[in-house]
């Protein structure tokens, strides 16, 4: 059975030592689904805030930067790409984000701390049309790179991978 990670032998809560890891290609793909009424989803053009799209994009990269400063162990991490991708659909705003690097350890953090700053700053932009706005869906649909390999999350009702844009 495996043991959670960020424990040290005591019990305490602990940053992982990454130092003798070999530095490899990583990426993560995650997203985020902000439930939105469709007649809130028609006025997203007018807002006078500024595009919530485009905004959340920036603040999604902004994030998945800071992650480290958010999430007690995560480490800094030098990121190589970070792509944040918002599409409006029939019932809200689907945020898929991609975060890459070459290091010792994962990106998964990153990409998830992306897809919920930028669902979170959709939700901040329009919380004056709609108060019942949701944030649905954070997770991870797929990440490559590093000692437990390649993760992708299949869509069980369908059996296939989840996510793909």
């Amino acid at each position: 059975m495996k043991k959670l990670s960020h424990y040290d032998d005591a019990g305490r809560a602990s940053m992982v030592d990454v130092s003798a890891k070999a530095d490899t290609r990583r990426v993560a793909r995650a997203q985020a689904f902000v439930k939105i009424r469709p007649s809130v989803l028609k006025k997203l053009p007018q807002n006078p805030k500024g595009d919530p799209l485009e905004v959340a994009r920036i603040a999604g990269i902004s994030g998945a930067k800071r992650t480290a400063e958010l999430i007690p162990m995560c480490h800094p991490l030098l990121l190589s790409h970070v792509d944040v991708d918002a599409q409006v659909e029939s019932r809200g705003v689907r945020i898929t984000t991609t975060v890459s690097t070459t290091g010792p350890t994962g990106v998964e953090m990153e990409a998830l701390t992306a897809a919920a700053v930028a669902a979170l700053t959709v939700y901040d932009m329009t919380k004056a049309l709609d108060k019942r706005i949701e944030i649905q869906d954070i997770l991870l649909l797929e990440k490559t790179g590093g000692k437990s390999g390649t993760f992708q999350r299949v869509n069980k009702r369908r059996g296939q991978r989840q996510g793909r844009s």
